[in-house]
């Protein structure tokens, strides 16, 4: 259900914006009321809290005919207008000192458009005691799997976002939902501790906490089998991602590498290889709010776009990238729906949504036997990219050794993946059917601004220095 709240503050809203509008080339106001619960059972404890995506405010961009500024507040009323008008012009006028340092900007374009949009949620949103009941029986499911077992988790979350944004011309607002069931188990033998967790994630909590339960032994089986993993030998391998690692490549190689606020400031190698081969011919690459459903769909952006689907790499080429509505605007490009705040008191970035691979012909089963020798990456750790060099550091949880097309047994962990980014998408030699996509990530600018994103595709067949 759209917020009570914003919707009580819709008209103060326009009213400010009629009143700046008189004095500024271009004004909008962004209100939005994100709220929701994180619910963790474990074999320990149980906790309940809001969750990390909480926030509720607005924040208002402005163009006085040289540059952009912005002023956040929490609540806005129509009988506070005056004082509210007069603290936002004092906070953002400039020295003309100061402005004429600033890199010359025009005023963004502001097509008319009065719409609302709503995504309801499939079936019943548990309560708290109904969460804590259902994961409860989770926990015990993986705590029975198997004595080694010293620490099973299951965890559910669930956020709700509304949003409006007005500007002279246009009214918009949007009311969509999120969730995900996590179950993780913790396994011990000796002094080896190892670990392994399952995540669904839709707008159906039955479906979600069905289709973990489904996963259970599967998941408990690897951290069981994790307990003998060994370390890798470094060297260059034929490697085989599943999803969640496919996800982290196109995330590290080709996300943060084509946010086009990072071509304004010369940071960005990729802007030098538009229109150039990047990767594999069989590569196709995608990212957008509309490109996919998972939990980085919205329907438009903190700037008041509408969501986009962008088609990034095709038949490896690069074809372009991501954008805010400034830096597009710089840039002479249209903007493609990605500017995103962490919160509304913080400015709005270009920012990954949804990036993918998309499949192709392969089966699974052709890949592997495929494989001379060589390892089948899982599941995501952690990554990072230098997009003003292309080079990228990808960490899987685990890798399964493939000897002769046949899997040996042997499991090696953690697994690195370090290279740079075309030799990466370039050794693409098969690509599949199977195609997923994991809405459970965060992603930060740098070290900070974090944001929901996913990631994902389907199976790679690659080569790449491991270590």
């Amino acid at each position: 259900m759209y917020s009570e709240f914003l919707s009580s503050r819709h008209d103060a809203c326009k009213a400010l914006v009629e009143r700046l509008k008189k004095r500024y080339p271009y004004v909008s106001i962004l209100g939005k009321h994100v709220s929701g619960k994180q619910i963790a059972v474990t074999t320990f404890n149980t906790s309940v809290s809001d969750t990390m995506e909480r926030q509720c405010g607005f924040v208002v961009k402005l163009y006085n005919g040289k540059t952009y500024a912005e002023y956040s507040f929490s609540d806005i009323d129509e009988n506070g207008l005056d004082e509210l008008e007069k603290e936002i012009i004092a906070k953002t006028t400039f020295p003309d000192a100061l402005l004429d340092n600033h890199v010359p900007l025009a005023a963004m374009p502001d097509e008319p458009l009065v719409k609302s949009f709503f995504r309801p949620v499939e079936g019943k949103i548990p309560t708290s005691d109904e969460a804590i009941a259902s994961l409860s029986a989770l926990k015990d499911e993986i705590q029975k799997q198997d004595e080694r077992i010293i620490q099973a988790i299951a965890a559910f979350s669930y956020y709700e976002t509304s949003a409006m944004f007005i500007s002279p011309n246009r009214d918009l607002d949007q009311n969509y939902t999120w969730m995900g069931v996590m179950v993780a188990a913790v396994a011990r033998e000796g002094n080896e501790v190892r670990q392994n967790r399952y995540f669904a994630g839709g707008n159906n909590p039955a479906a979600c906490f069905e289709q973990v339960k489904k996963h259970i032994p599967e998941m408990t089986e690897i951290a069981l089998a994790l307990l003998k993993a060994e370390p890798i030998e470094p060297g260059v391998y034929d490697i085989i991602t599943e999803p969640s690692i496919t996800g982290l490549i196109a995330h590290e190689a080709f996300g943060h590498g084509v946010e086009m606020d990072m071509f304004v400031k010369n940071r960005a190698k990729s802007r030098e290889y538009l229109g150039k081969p990047v990767a594999s011919p069989l590569v196709e690459m995608h990212d957008g709010a509309a490109a996919t459903y998972s939990c980085a769909s919205y329907f438009f952006d903190d700037d008041g776009v509408l969501a986009h689907d962008t088609l990034i790499i095709k038949d490896g080429i690069l074809q372009t990238g991501i954008s805010d509505a400034v830096s597009a605007m710089q840039l002479g490009t249209e903007p493609t729906g990605n500017g995103r705040r962490e919160s509304t008191k913080r400015k709005a970035y270009t920012r990954m949504t949804n990036t993918f691979f998309v499949p192709r012909d392969s089966s699974v089963e052709e890949m592997i036997a495929s494989v001379k020798h060589g390892y089948m990456l899982s599941q995501t750790d952690n990554g990072m990219e230098d997009p003003k060099n292309w080079n990228i550091q990808c960490v899987c949880s685990y890798g399964r050794e493939i000897k002769d097309g046949k899997f040996t047994g042997r499991i090696v962990a953690p697994v690195v993946m370090s290279g740079y980014v075309p030799d990466l998408l370039m050794s693409i030699s098969m690509v599949s059917k199977d195609f997923e996509v994991i809405g459970a990530g965060h992603c930060g600018k740098g070290y900070k601004e974090w944001v929901t994103v996913s990631d994902g595709g389907p199976y790679l067949k690659a080569r790449c220095k491991l270590g």
